[in-house]
């Protein structure tokens, strides 16, 4: 694969998630949030283990299977604190911070990349400091002030859960068998997702019926095949490219939100989206190679 090609499946990714928070905001109408995330990792995991049975070829049996199994564990730990997080943090704070605060992974992974011994662009930089500004500008509300509850600092600590999955598909994503991983990331957080729901008393299916286009849209669409395309295209981009592509979420749950909810789009977020679309650019452009060329 390419590395044009993998930046593509990361881009169908967020298409994929950023349409999948309509569908969301339905399903949680029906079923109870952490019931939602139960059952959404359930199907996921069904999903791919269908595809490996019976679709042979995406499957890479020359990986480590040690490597695979231990990297699906480890992502799925990562996945269901991040999901559990989230959404115990929206019962405190606004959707709007939310939206922020967990995109902070974009400037968190680079941090990241620094403890691991990554070295970091200066052209990476500028793009998530762009970023982080597009992101701004996206999710909170003018006049909203932006003070550190509990709520926003139980979505901090999701965005450092989704900062440490996205470093360790990193770590994993060359040795491993992509769908085979992604499958036992799913099934962990199902059995997970199903721990944080019994102190919460509430039912493990509620309107089952009724939430079950929402469980299979988000299981198969936006967990099974989303999080794997994520797996895939890593493996040709380093990880702070790729969470600034994956940032990109943001843009569609935008869109989607225009032309499903009726929502309408305000000339802040709307400077917003060009700002990040702005950083995707500065970081996929040879801007050094460009620098030197009008030097010579």
């Amino acid at each position: 694969m390419k590395r044009n090609q993998a930046i593509f499946l990361l881009v169908l990714t967020t298409v994929i998630w950023g349409m999948g928070v309509v569908v969301q905001v339905a399903g949680m109408n029906h079923i109870h949030p952490f019931v939602l995330n139960m059952h959404r990792s359930l199907a996921a995991g069904l999903f791919l283990l269908v595809i490996l049975l019976f679709v042979p070829k995406l499957r890479d049996t020359g990986k480590d299977l040690h490597a695979t199994i231990k990297g699906g564990i480890y992502c799925g730990i990562c996945l269901s604190v991040a999901m559990a997080l989230q959404q115990y943090g929206l019962k405190y704070t606004t959707a709007g911070k939310t939206g922020f605060i967990t995109a902070l992974y974009i400037v968190l992974v680079p941090i990241g990349g620094i403890l691991l011994r990554h070295a970091i662009s200066k052209k990476t930089w500028l793009a998530v400091a762009v970023g982080a500004v597009g992101l701004y500008f996206i999710s909170i509300k003018k006049g909203a002030g932006f003070s550190m509850g509990l709520g926003d600092f139980l979505v901090f600590l999701c965005a450092i859960a989704f900062t440490v999955h996205i470093l360790v598909i990193d770590h994993f994503a060359e040795d491993v068998d992509g769908v085979a991983m992604s499958c036992i990331q799913f099934f962990t957080a199902a059995i997970l997702s199903f721990f944080f729901v019994l102190p919460t008393g509430a039912s493990l299916f509620g309107e089952y019926a009724k939430a079950l286009p929402a469980i299979l849209y988000l299981g198969i669409l936006s967990s099974g095949v989303g999080f794997t395309l994520q797996i895939l295209g890593q493996r040709h981009t380093d990880p702070t490219t790729a969470s600034l592509i994956l940032s990109l979420e943001s843009v569609f749950s935008l869109l989607g939100g225009f032309l499903f909810l009726h929502e309408t789009m305000t000339g802040r977020e709307a400077l917003g989206c060009v700002l990040l679309f702005a950083a995707i650019l500065i970081a996929q452009l040879p801007v050094d190679k460009l620098i030197k060329t009008a030097k010579n």
